[in-house]
């Protein structure tokens, strides 16, 4: 068994397919995650809103279950539990579950909330333009809620990154996963789990760089006239005033 501190040890596994292979896998996890739960949350976001009770009540309790109980217990419920009620999902279906399950529940308060920031004032306009049904939401609720959601979403993306390391527990072989099954072998602890840790730092610094320029582009539509200039200053061809 080594001890202490081995940087060759580091640097050798640092580019290792076997643990490359399992960045992979915890990146289309998030992916898949991540829109899985915005389909589901912008359906609980709007049943939430819905002045039915039929619709709000039951979208209400999902996201006060699932919010209010770990990851790990949902996951260990829906691949052990379920089981026992002759319902059998196999690891990969279980994680996907759990984490579209569980992200949604966040995600439809976020988006729930960006709906309410919208000033009732231009759904009144939208709808005196003859804009009506899915038009308003097209083109005057989704766009807006979205610039004003994006930066938490990409924090929620991030964390889903982190927090797909959870589904090693029922032995799905994402990153962190293979990382143990690298230091049963090897018996290299800590150079491992600086590597794992690299990896994770290496994809949340790439998602933040994404992030941002993704919050670029939505915010151009907004820019006001201060950011190319004064508002006041003459054009080059406008004509001067008369001198006095």
């Amino acid at each position: 068994m080594n001890q202490g501190w081995s940087w060759t040890g580091y640097f050798e596994y640092l580019g290792n397919p076997f643990l490359l292979m399992g960045a992979v896998y915890t990146v289309c996890l998030t992916l898949a995650g991540m829109l899985g739960g915005l389909l589901l949350g912008t359906l609980l976001a709007y049943a939430r809103l819905s002045p039915r009770p039929w619709l709000s009540l039951p979208a209400r309790a999902y996201t006060w279950v699932f919010r209010g109980t770990p990851l790990l217990v949902q996951l260990i419920i829906i691949y052990t539990g379920l089981p026992q009620l002759g319902i059998r999902f196999n690891v990969l279906e279980s994680v996907l579950l759990g984490l579209v399950l569980n992200e949604a529940a966040y995600l439809a308060e976020i988006i729930r909330g960006g709906v309410q920031a919208i000033a009732p004032g231009q759904l009144n306009a939208a709808k005196a333009l003859g804009f009506r049904g899915l038009a308003v939401l097209r083109f005057v609720i989704f766009p807006q809620t979205m610039r004003l959601i994006l930066p938490t979403l990409g924090n929620s993306f991030n964390s889903l990154l982190k927090t797909t390391s959870i589904a090693s527990v029922i032995s799905m072989e994402e990153l962190l996963r293979r990382t143990q099954m690298l230091i049963q072998e090897k018996f290299m602890v800590l150079e491992l789990f600086m590597v794992a840790a690299t990896y994770y730092l290496i994809l949340t610094t790439l998602w933040d760089f994404l992030q941002r320029r993704i919050e670029r582009h939505y915010a151009q539509a907004y820019r006001t006239d201060r950011d190319s200039g004064p508002a006041n200053a003459p054009s080059a061809k406008a004509p001067l005033p008369p001198v006095a």
